[in-house]
């Protein structure tokens, strides 16, 4: 009975919905908390005096019903059973007889086409009614996500939930709050009414911030859901899955004090029938695990992103549909408890075809090894079903000769048919070999024909590479049998390509190996990093006709005229191909080609390469292209020893008295408010994609301008768009999947300028012990009058000026991962995915350098705390501040990277490594200085004089010869 009465003075407030305010004598009532209190007080006291105080009866009645009382067994107070208990404005209870409970994926950015349009841009009352259809169509919750990159996510997150809260028909379901980012989370978690899902965190981060984060909403009520991440990364086997899940769910109710039954698993649905062997059982690992989870974590339920399972099969809804219901019928026989999916869109299990249902059971539970050759093929039939008649369901193209066929698939980029198409031609020929010299080529040389004339552009060509090789491979086995039969086929004209030694970057490079496969080059592609030795022996042993040597790095530069001279060294007489963004023809005419006594050609861009190949290989091209570059390249030599001398430079000490003048005494020093060591481990990759400045995407696959422009072009913008639509979809799939990961290290030091153009770095801020030097160089081109000769140096407070100066550093990388998944494309004959994959991971690390920069401004030295940019703006630079970065135009010394990563000790903190030609691997990595002066600007050092080199090289340590090597490009003298 005191129980029960305590539990009613908690209630009591209802009773006495004036409590509080002044009574009619202008007494006032006491607050309803103290009332509750005092309720509690009586209660454990004196029951007869609680009974009393509520009744208000005289002693004799308190009395009698004291004796009344005394007769009867106190009741005993019913136990809540441990149910999931959710609500909106109504409740939702999961108790063990309740259905599958479907969780509504419409009001997602990432799984609604319609909804992304509509909340980017800005029609929030329109998105309610998806919202609205969702419910209607039986969603029990609904699941909010608006991580979309060019959307304010938490404040999309939580304008959204308020007006959803003002929608009784759709607020009476509860809300799941999806984001892969804590602050929109916890903004959606402040404003949702109810009890919401959290979904998710996981332990990819540690168990510290898991924990950290499992606190908070435990504190907001809410319940949570657990993705299958840790810091090895995502789940994406039986064991692993289990482990992860056993251990979280440990945390959770033993360390954090969540109720078990709050506890939601998600142990990763990952897409199956990807002709990927190890992909093959993700379906049958994921009811495996639900089946185990629900037998050894008591209480604890299973979710899952449904429609994940199916992304092989995008465009063919009644395929994705019929794998859904099938997935949901064994995942739930397992005790899969909810999940997300499009509530809309669900075929009832027993309706499906027994013949697709079969098909689809046989890859979902990995009954045979044909199980997804069987199930594609099938899924070219439900095409043709879902379109109409028969006659129209089948596309006119198809019922040509396997010819034409062969030769529109590559055209068009059409994959799908060409294994079946080039089999039926193989039937037809006397030899395999003869498919492709006949149907495969002539479809190769209308791409080359169109490419060559601007009619076809870069992504579409390299589509079409993706079903030749397809096609090729299936041919491969036939033609090698074929020549172990008869070894007189003649070999074709053949390209060895290769990133030369100290480099790791290859997009330019595989983009140009694709075309000059797509026109009928045979290529060998030796990869990066490799030596002169390697490509020497590989050359000679291949019997190539052409080499080709691309670079990005400046140090790449000097290791190509090593080459040349190893070529020439060792008698070769193949032509040489040079390529990549710090090559250029007068690079080429001055420093390689008088080192190799062959044909030596620049080539610009992917689209020169078929053109310049075809004239140095061609019988009757050859002699007069060979003639004509050799003058050209001679001519651009005289004009490059003509300028340089008549160009004016000054002595290292002339370049110093016109050093930057820096009103130190008046210019604004700030102390960084979070200075030292800051690690960033997995970065959200989902955070990152805000930050991608696209143009140069665009110009990796050579469609030059400005984006969004582009998209809009006349010439381009058709495939521009299909490329952007393709880039994102792969973006969402790395985003969604963590197929990449994001490291960072960024730190803040105390220094000061020293001399003319070096950096202390000190250990602390009482500046006692020097921890390290950063060397800068000085431009000492002349200047116009007033113009300075600039250093990095200058942008430091001197120390003789008795100023605390600060500097900073960084070195970031979204390319962790990027090797593995570029592989798994070209296993599968894809280049096209391949290289996106590659430039976005490009995208992101540069992406993440903008994030970062920002951060350091506003957050951790804060010398701009109320900075508010654009993204745009951002890439404008229209901040305070620079970050150059070691082996560019402000310091083209790759050498001081070393002193960098040092500082910054980024293999361990960053996983990012550098090559010996300080190259950083993987290749998505950016690093770099900051510096915060508002005076700080870009610059090129350009050339430097002897006396300059010789300092530089005392300052650092080094032998004069070692500085010249490393900043070849960069003298303005021949070196002895």
């Amino acid at each position: 009975y005191i129980e029960e009465l305590a539990e009613i003075a908690d209630c009591h407030t209802s009773l006495y919905p004036n409590a509080g305010l002044p009574d009619e004598m202008g007494e006032y009532n006491e607050s309803p908390e103290f009332m509750a209190e005092q309720f509690r007080e009586y209660a454990e006291a004196d029951f007869v005096n609680i009974v009393g105080g509520c009744c208000g009866t005289r002693p004799e009645h308190i009395a009698a019903i004291a004796e009344v009382a005394g007769r009867y067994e106190p009741r005993s107070i019913p136990k809540q059973k441990p149910y999931l208990r959710l609500s909106g404005l109504e409740p939702l209870v999961v108790r063990p007889e309740t259905n599958f409970v479907n969780v509504g994926e419409r009001t997602n950015v990432m799984g609604s086409r319609k909804f992304r349009r509509l909340i980017t841009d800005g029609d929030f009352e329109e998105a309610l009614s998806v919202a609205r259809q969702q419910v209607e169509n039986g969603a029990q919750i609904v699941d909010v996500n608006m991580d979309e990159g060019m959307l304010d996510s938490e404040k999309a997150m939580t304008d959204f939930l308020q007006l959803i809260a003002a929608e009784p028909d759709i607020a009476r379901v509860p809300i799941m709050i999806d984001s892969s980012k804590w602050s929109v989370l916890k903004g959606g978690l402040k404003t949702v009414q109810g009890k919401c899902v959290v979904n998710s965190i996981s332990l990819k981060e540690g168990e510290e911030e898991f924990k950290k984060q499992a606190r908070e909403i435990r504190n907001f009520g809410a319940a949570v859901i657990v993705m299958a991440f840790d810091e090895k990364g995502q789940a994406d086997t039986y064991e692993r899955r289990i482990e992860i899940a056993e251990r979280a769910y440990n945390i959770l109710t033993e360390e954090v004090g969540f109720k078990p039954q709050d506890i939601i698993m998600d142990p990763n649905i990952l897409t199956v029938a990807t002709g990927i062997e190890e992909h093959n059982s993700y379906g049958v690992d994921f009811i495996r695990a639900t089946k185990w989870i629900k037998e050894n974590l008591p209480l604890a339920k299973v979710s899952g992103g449904v429609s994940n399972i199916s992304f092989s099969f995008r465009g063919n809804n009644r395929m994705r549909e019929a794998m859904h219901s099938a997935f949901l019928y064994h995942a739930i026989e397992a005790g899969m408890d909810m999940g997300i999916v499009n509530a809309g869109q669900l075929e009832v299990y027993e309706e499906i075809p027994e013949a697709l249902r079969e098909r689809v059971e046989d890859v979902l539970l990995n009954r045979r090894d044909d199980a997804t050759e069987r199930l594609l093929e099938y899924a070219e039939e439900i095409k043709d079903e879902s379109s109409g008649t028969q006659a129209a369901k089948k596309e006119e193209w198809r019922e040509q000769d396997v010819e034409e066929r062969i030769k529109h698939a590559l055209v068009k980029g059409i994959v799908d048919y060409i294994v079946d198409d080039v089999e039926e031609a193989r039937q037809q020929y006397d030899h395999p070999i003869e498919v492709i010299e006949g149907p495969m080529m002539r479809g190769m040389d209308v791409v080359g024909d169109l490419f060559g004339a601007g009619k076809m552009f870069l992504p579409q060509v390299v589509k079409s590479a993706r079903v030749m090789k397809k096609g090729v491979a299936h041919l491969v086995p036939y033609i090698e049998e074929e020549k172990r039969k008869n070894k007189n086929s003649e070999p074709k004209a053949r390209v060895l390509l290769a990133t030369v030694k100290g480099d790791v970057h290859d997009i330019g490079k595989n983009i140009v190996a694709v075309v000059l496969r797509c026109n009928n080059f045979d290529v060998i592609d030796l990869g990066v990093m490799v030596p002169a030795e390697k490509i020497l022996e590989e050359a000679k042993s291949n019997n190539v006709d052409l080499i080709g040597l691309s670079g990005l790095i400046t140090p790449s530069l000097d290791e190509m005229v090593h080459v040349a001279k190893e070529l020439k060294r060792e008698k070769f007489t193949q032509p040489l191909m040079i390529g990549g963004a710090t090559t250029s023809r007068l690079h080429t005419a001055v420093k390689i080609e008088p080192n190799y006594d062959q044909p030596v050609v620049h080539v610009l861009d992917a689209s020169r390469s078929v053109s310049v190949a075809g004239n140095l290989v061609s019988k009757t091209l050859r002699d007069e292209f060979v003639q004509e570059t050799a003058d050209e390249y001679e001519q651009l030599r005289r004009q490059h020893e003509g300028r340089s001398s008549r160009k004016t430079y000054l002595s290292l000490e002339e370049a110093r008295q016109n050093k930057m003048q820096i009103d130190w005494k008046n210019s604004p020093v700030v102390k960084p408010r979070n200075p030292g060591l800051h690690v960033f481990r997995d970065y959200p990759l989902s955070e990152l994609r805000n930050y991608i400045d696209w143009g140069p995407f665009f110009i990796t696959w050579q469609m030059p301008g400005r984006f969004p422009a582009i998209l809009e072009d006349d010439t381009y913008g058709e495939e521009a768009r299909k490329l952007y639509d393709d880039a994102r979809r792969l973006l969402d799939r790395i985003v969604k999947q963590q197929l990449l990961q994001a490291n960072g290290v960024m730190g803040l030091f105390p220094a000061n300028s020293v001399g003319h153009d070096d950096i202390e770095i000190y250990s602390d801020d009482t500046r006692t012990e020097v921890q390290t030097v950063l060397h800068t160089l000085r431009q000492q081109a002349q200047k116009r009058r007033g113009e300075p000769n600039k250093a990095l140096a200058d942008f430091v407070a001197p120390k003789k000026s008795g100023l605390r100066d600060y500097v900073g550093g960084f070195a970031v990388t979204a390319g962790l991962g990027a090797d593995k998944l570029v592989k798994q494309y070209e296993d599968q004959h894809d280049d096209y995915h391949a290289i996106l994959t590659k430039a976005l991971a490009d995208r992101l690390a540069e992406a993440f350098a903008e994030l970062m920069h920002e951060k350091v401004r506003k957050e951790y030295w804060g010398y701009a705390p109320d900075e508010n940019f654009s993204n745009e703006e951002l890439i404008r630079e229209k901040y305070t501040g620079i970050r150059p970065a070691p082996g560019y135009p402000a310091q083209p010394d790759h050498t001081e990277k070393d002193i960098l990563f040092e500082l910054l000790q980024v293999p361990e903190n960053a996983c990012i490594t550098l090559t010996e030609s300080k190259a950083m691997t993987p290749a998505a990595s950016v690093s770099g200085l900051y510096f915060a002066h508002p005076e700080s600007t870009y610059f090129n050092v350009g050339n430097l004089k002897r006396d300059q080199i010789e300092n530089y090289a005392e300052r650092k340590g080094m032998a004069v010869g070692e500085v010249e090597r490393w900043l070849q490009s960069n003298l303005a003298y021949d070196p002895e």
